[in-house]
């Protein structure tokens, strides 16, 4: 009995990761429809209200301004074009800082991680969920080209309240498509990416100007795929 409950666990891991690495494939041509993290959001708007919609328009890599790229990579992942997935330095710091606090506060996650986060996984802080995202971003990463991973983490980050991706993030904020987003609203947007739902309604926030600021002193030295 226990063997076979051993062998059921063995196959549902694979027939899971399998699903993965069906929709990955997938998604090399076709923009997701909605993400795992999309849904949840989505469950817990419409506990509020009902009628509650997402806003979130796929658009195509060159349809999105440079300078919002330039932001967030300077931003969220300065080492994107040469990592394969993960930033060693950056997940021994995160560690360092978990380990003073004794839970995990910090991830150190590139922007591959948090794709594979958005894509597939929840958004609790566990170790078996970032043992899942580990996973995930290997598979990213061998069957996906850089541009690509970029393209679909600019479209499916949320940046507010209901709000995913880089397209329904500029007509929300600032009313014009993500093609014409100028450098300072480019760096606004990458500042409020990692707590969009309280930079929403705190758009003046002391830390938040402090952070564009850094963010537009990065973004020349910023490498794109």
């Amino acid at each position: 009995m226990l063997a076979f409950a051993a062998a059921f666990c063995v196959l549902a891991i694979v027939a899971l990761h399998a699903y993965f690495a069906a929709m990955i494939w997938w998604w090399r041509d076709h923009p997701p429809r909605e993400t795992a993290f999309m849904a949840e959001r989505m469950s817990e708007l419409r506990e509020k209200d009902p009628r509650a919609r997402l806003r979130y328009r796929f658009v195509r890599y060159e349809r999105i301004a440079t300078s919002l790229k330039r932001a967030m990579i300077a931003a969220e992942d300065a080492k994107f074009v040469d990592h394969e997935g993960f930033d060693w330095d950056g997940i021994a710091l995160a560690l360092e800082k978990n380990e003073k606090r004794g839970h995990i506060v910090a991830g150190g996650s590139t922007i591959t991680q948090q794709l594979a986060k958005n894509l597939f996984l929840s958004g609790s802080r566990t170790w078996l969920r970032k043992g899942e995202e580990a996973v995930i971003t290997v598979m990213l990463e061998a069957m996906l080209d850089k541009e690509r991973i970029f393209e679909l983490y600019l479209n499916v980050i949320e940046w507010g309240s209901g709000i995913f991706g880089a397209e329904a993030a500029a007509q929300h904020y600032f009313d014009v498509p993500a093609a014409r987003l100028s450098s300072e609203q480019s760096a606004r947007l990458a500042a409020m990416a990692p707590n969009p739902r309280f930079y929403e309604h705190h758009q003046s926030a002391p830390g938040l100007n402090r952070k564009i600021r850094i963010i537009l002193a990065r973004m020349p030295a910023a490498d794109l795929p």
